[in-house]
């Protein structure tokens, strides 16, 4: 369902979501909009702003096709609820439950989810080779999902999802399972971390702890060792608290900034039809990241 290349003409594409306004995602986009020679507009659609509500996205869809819009990116709260409104979607953003990019396509709107193709993409490209038998996701919510799913459908054959709320880790760790019958798919709560971490390959972070806003760790470094691997998804800062105790202790790390780029360049794609360069994308949103965080 990937739309045709058309380089000759021009491109307008929306982030829609409630405070989307620092995102960074447009000036990633248009930046490599540019280097393609492409006449790339990238608008924030926040929906707090204008006064939207998350349930009128359908009529947000409407607006945006009359209006002439190539594509939008959804982000929170929109997710789930664009899917009702959706012609057609991708077999992956289906099963997921989950859309974040939709594009207009000979008329139609067509559903994609690039957040855990992104982290895919992302954690084969910057932890090559690590072993993949078991692994830890912490953080059962939106991002959580997206990122279980890839984890699965990546090779890792035993997961446990671990949560603050053990019921909404069981939710996940059933669908999950459900999706992927071939794989073990289990929950656990935190205070059971120092039980399971010894034992396992990997652990990937998906909460807003260690952002600039929710600063701190989201467990005890001391339950970090060498044969772990650790990745997080908390982009803002780049070089988390967690990442940074991950080091110490010898274990191999991947920043947030990948499944931020490599969603971005999924995305770009499906968009434009056109190959991206990953490479530029990744050092361009990390200068942006720098610039924000000076």
């Amino acid at each position: 369902m990937t739309p045709k290349s058309d380089a000759g003409r021009p491109y307008l594409v929306g982030l829609v979501g409630t405070g989307v306004g620092p995102s960074l995602t447009p000036a990633l986009h248009m930046a490599e909009g540019r280097a393609q020679g492409l006449d790339y507009v990238y608008r924030t659609i926040d929906l707090n702003a204008c006064g939207i509500a998350p349930h009128q996205i359908g009529e947000v869809l409407a607006w945006a096709r009359t209006l002439g819009y190539d594509a939008l990116n959804i982000t929170h709260p929109c997710k789930q609820l664009v899917l009702d409104h959706l012609d057609d979607v991708d077999e992956t953003a289906r099963t997921l439950g989950a859309v974040n990019t939709v594009v207009f396509d000979c008329g139609r709107a067509i559903g994609y989810n690039t957040d855990t193709t992104g982290f895919a993409h992302g954690f084969t490209g910057g932890l090559p080779g690590v072993p993949m038998a078991s692994a830890v996701l912490v953080g059962a919510g939106g991002a959580g999902s997206a990122v279980g799913d890839a984890l699965l459908r990546i090779g890792v054959g035993h997961l446990t999802v671990v949560d603050l709320d053990v019921d909404r880790a069981a939710t996940l760790a059933h669908e999950l399972a459900d999706r992927h019958a071939l794989s073990r798919v289990d929950a656990s709560s935190l205070d059971k971390l120092s039980a399971l971490l010894p034992d396992r390959d990997g652990v990937v972070h998906a909460t807003p702890t260690g952002m600039a806003e929710h600063p701190g760790l989201p467990f005890d470094a001391a339950l970090l060792h060498p044969g772990l691997w650790v990745a997080d998804i908390v982009y803002r800062p780049l070089d988390t608290a967690l990442l940074q105790a991950a080091r110490a202790a010898g274990c191999r790390t991947l920043d947030g900034g990948h499944m931020a780029v490599y969603q971005a360049v999924d995305a770009f794609a499906l968009i434009t039809g056109l190959t991206p360069d990953a490479d530029r994308m990744s050092a361009h949103f990390r200068d942006l990241v720098a610039q924000t965080a000076a």
